[in-house]
């Protein structure tokens, strides 16, 4: 599993490592999506697998991570039968001083941000190049829209909130649609002086379902440092 010409992805290893120990028999887990979040997938299967772990069902953010889970040995259930969750694994693209987040370069942030509020702890894990003083300063933000309002919501995320707007797309520059068949728009507003001002403001839009900033939401944060993982409390 690791990748000794990969330190970036053995600081994430490092994380997902330490983050795997909190997990205990019998707790219903949400599962987070992308590479640090992989990680620690394989080491919660390797403990199933071994005995050291029983009775753990996850709830996955995506499809894809569901597949994963399951190809890792780890049971699924979903928010019907488990709607509150013991614990959240889950990585982020960029952390602030106050552990806020954003959230999103994989796709998966609307279904993110139900299990990140239906959990009693939400560990976030992450490699400490994701470390930022201001969100917003090293990457975009995620916005999650229908496709019936992409027109107007990508006019006024341009035209008052000031953001370079992206639509995402695939390498053969079809749109990329999430679970839910929505499009995602990746927007440039460089640092986020308020990001609680601009949550607000999203969150009134009607054709926006979801976006990627998570504010006040993570308990901590797991950081794979050269130094050894660090462990951030709110």
């Amino acid at each position: 599993m690791r990748d000794n010409a990969d330190p970036q992805g053995q600081l994430k290893q490092q994380a997902a490592q330490y983050a795997v120990e909190f997990v205990r028999s019998g707790m219903i887990i949400g599962l987070g999506s992308g590479s640090t979040v992989r990680f620690a997938l394989e080491l919660i299967g390797h403990r199933i697998t071994a005995g050291r772990l029983t009775d753990v069902l996850g709830i996955a953010s995506s499809m894809q991570t569901g597949q994963l889970a399951e190809s890792f040995g780890i049971p699924l259930t979903d928010l019907d039968w488990h709607p509150r969750i013991d614990m959240v694994l889950d990585g982020a693209d960029e952390v602030d001083p106050h552990l806020n987040l954003i959230k999103g370069g994989g796709g998966a942030l609307l279904r993110e941000k139900i299990l990140a509020q239906a959990s009693r702890r939400n560990v976030i894990i992450v490699d400490e190049t994701k470390l930022s003083l201001q969100l917003g300063t090293h990457c975009r933000l995620p916005v999650e829209v229908i496709p019936f309002a992409l027109k107007p919501e990508s006019e006024f995320i341009e035209s008052e909130l000031g953001a370079q707007v992206t639509i995402r797309k695939t390498a053969d520059d079809k749109r990329v649609l999430t679970d839910q068949g929505n499009v995602i728009l990746d927007c440039r507003f460089g640092s986020i002086s308020r990001p609680d001002k601009l949550a607000s403001m999203l969150d009134q839009r009607a054709g926006i379902v979801g976006h990627g900033l998570f504010l006040n939401l993570a308990s901590e944060v797991i950081v794979g440092g050269v130094n050894g993982p660090g462990h951030l409390k709110r």
